[in-house]
């Protein structure tokens, strides 16, 4: 594994592959050879095709875990050990496509004045101001935020790609007095970690997860609420607020405009355009009880 294990991360590493997916796709090479008890370069098809079948079967893993499981078998295969690859035999298993649950703006309101403490709250207010990821919260630093153009800077987001996402004066104001709450000034992170929230270190994903749940259970919201919660409701009520997708896409930082289509299937706006044909039709009074 010493051996394998140098060879694939020189090939991730020449590639450019971000430190998360690098850790990722290593330790899922180690969990399959330890599966079989053999050394990786020594497994088949056979091997991965059985592996796949327990991460849904045994494990019960979602289809996009165990598309990203097949995603770095792959690369080991292809780039590490110049083998083929036969997608037909080891097909990507098709997800199943969902609607993300969406909060109205009155229970967003219900959401962030039932945080917990005024660090959660402006942890909410940033979210959902924003849109950006959980992640892409965490890192944040001080001088990203740009009051003379009213704009967040994003380093560094998903698929290392930059962007700018929107500085309401709202929020302006709410992150000006936390950082005059904050006890210690960090050098570098706007939301620093640890419980007095003076470290030197970023608050990790964990603290916004809490957040959300935590102030979702104060609220009465019955609704799974994550970060990304949040996410979609910035993208949906912007939409609904009649911003074109392709804005959207930008803030969002979609790769690809058909990401942002979602969110025509949430906007109320959208939903409600159009009348139902039933509308239309010319039917008779209700029939009595006697008829």
């Amino acid at each position: 594994m010493t051996r394998l294990r140098k060879m694939m991360l020189e090939e991730l590493q020449r590639r450019n592959y971000s430190q998360h997916t690098t850790r990722y796709y290593i330790r899922t090479v180690e969990d399959f050879a330890r599966r079989f008890n053999r050394p990786p370069d020594r497994l088949g098809l056979r091997h991965i095709r059985e592996y796949q079948a327990e991460l849904f079967q045994k494990h019960k893993l979602s289809t996009g875990t165990v598309n990203n499981r097949l995603a770095a078998l792959r690369f080991f295969y292809i780039k590490t050990l110049k083998k083929n690859w036969s997608i037909a035999e080891t097909p990507y298993p098709k997800r199943p496509f969902h609607l993300p649950s969406i909060l109205s703006q009155e229970e967003v309101t219900q959401l962030i004045n039932a945080a917990l403490t005024p660090y959660h709250r402006i942890l909410l207010m940033t979210l959902y101001a924003t849109g950006v990821r959980n992640a892409e919260l965490t890192h944040l630093k001080v001088r990203d935020i740009d009051s003379k153009r009213m704009v967040i800077h994003i380093q560094g987001g998903k698929g290392r790609r930059d962007r700018d996402v929107l500085l309401s004066p709202k929020l302006l104001e709410e992150l000006r007095e936390h950082w005059r709450r904050l006890p210690r000034k960090s050098r570098e992170w706007l939301f620093p970690g640890n419980r007095w929230h003076n470290s030197d270190q970023p608050i990790d994903t964990k603290t916004p997860r809490n957040a959300c749940k935590e102030a979702a259970k104060r609220a009465g919201i019955k609704k799974q609420v994550h970060p990304h919660t949040l996410r979609h409701c910035f993208a949906t009520h912007l939409l609904e607020a009649g911003a074109d997708l392709r804005t959207i896409q930008i803030l969002l930082g979609h790769r690809d405009l058909k990401e942002t289509t979602i969110y025509l299937h949430l906007s109320e706006r959208h939903l409600h355009a159009t009348a139902s044909p039933l509308d239309s039709l010319k039917l008779k009074d209700r029939p009595t009880l006697e008829e």
